[in-house]
């Protein structure tokens, strides 16, 4: 799916504008991370659910209340999905499945095997994953002071996430379970994969527009999966207090709003860039887990922990600061 560089199209031109905002592209790199720190305050509701409600039976009443949302946009923006051509389409539909249904469950489940450790260190690849994407799909390169400060990041973010036994990631993967690995692994993969789709498609469609397809297509891939894992009965253990008003701001602010500001300044970030900033989620998810029960896991707050957030954010900065004009990317047409 790579690409060679062609003139932008009157189309994507008018994309452009439509979307270009000098305040907003300024702080492209912040605002990314910002949405970032929005997914992880999806923990505060989501220990409210957990244990009367399975994960998948969560992430579909979410993706459920969200596309009740857009549905409206979709309808609105029907003429500008025209110009996704073919590869834009398979670019939001390996989105749709892969990073908005099935990565959340391959994560969710390297958890059933009860090795945390196992699971984050993992995770620790996406970066390194999204970069070689960027590379090879959209053609990114980036300057060679740009690998030593992503190299700080991912220590910032180990910091943060290890704090209190450094060790704990060598002794899980040499006991570790070669199945929690390849699901991590799986979910890593799948999300860097959606945040170099997604620019690549930002270069025909609207973030609206992005945002809306996004939830609107992984609907019925995680109907189907909810229906394979507990049939039509999995969908009959809803109440009201699980939607007001968990679900409800579930859908919200960690879905809607973030995904939205996450595409608005994904638009204007290069791919290498954006996945650096999407590391205040477990930055952020990590830290929430410090605060009292229910909301949080009350666990204690460590100096190394406050240092690495420190350098992240220093790191997310300094890209914002010093990144290279990035404009959607454009699709090639045949001749």
């Amino acid at each position: 799916m790579s690409e060679k560089a062609v003139a932008p199209s009157r189309h994507a031109t008018r994309v452009a504008a439509q979307a270009g905002n000098p305040r907003v592209d300024r702080f492209s790199v912040l605002l990314v991370a910002v949405a970032a720190t929005l997914w992880a305050s999806d923990a505060y509701f989501r220990n409210q659910l957990i244990g009367h409600l399975s994960p998948t039976q969560i992430v579909v009443a979410e993706d459920a209340l969200v596309t009740l949302f857009l549905v409206p946009v979709l309808v609105r923006s029907w003429r500008d999905l025209r110009h996704l051509g073919a590869r834009g389409w398979v670019a939001v539909a390996l989105i749709a499945a892969g990073a908005q249904a099935l990565a959340t469950i391959l994560f969710t489940a390297s958890f059933s095997y009860g090795i945390y450790a196992e699971t984050f260190v993992l995770q620790q690849t996406q970066p390194l994953i999204a970069i070689g994407l960027a590379w090879i799909v959209l053609g990114e390169r980036r300057r060679r002071w740009f690998w030593p400060t992503a190299a700080v990041a991912v220590a910032a973010v180990y910091m943060v996430v290890f704090a209190q036994d450094p060790l704990a990631p060598i002794s899980a993967l040499q006991k570790g379970r070669l199945e929690a690995g390849l699901l991590a692994l799986g979910a890593a993969a799948l999300w860097a994969s959606g945040t170099v789709l997604g620019r690549f498609a930002l270069g025909s469609i609207s973030f609206w527009s992005m945002t809306s397809l996004r939830f609107t297509l992984a609907l019925p891939v995680l109907v189907g999966i909810a229906l394979m894992q507990y049939g039509p009965a999995g969908f009959t253990h809803y109440r009201f207090t699980d939607f007001v008003p968990n679900l409800l701001a579930i859908a919200i602010v960690p879905g809607l709003l973030a995904l939205l500001l996450y595409y608005r300044a994904l638009s204007r970030t290069p791919a290498s860039l954006a996945t650096i900033a999407e590391m205040a989620f477990p930055v952020t998810a990590t830290l929430i887990a410090s605060a009292p029960p229910p909301w949080g896991f009350n666990q204690p707050l460590y100096a190394t922990q406050i240092i690495g957030t420190g350098l992240l954010l220093g790191v997310i900065v300094l890209f914002n600061w010093s990144k290279e004009k990035a404009p959607p990317v454009v699709q090639a047409t045949a001749a």
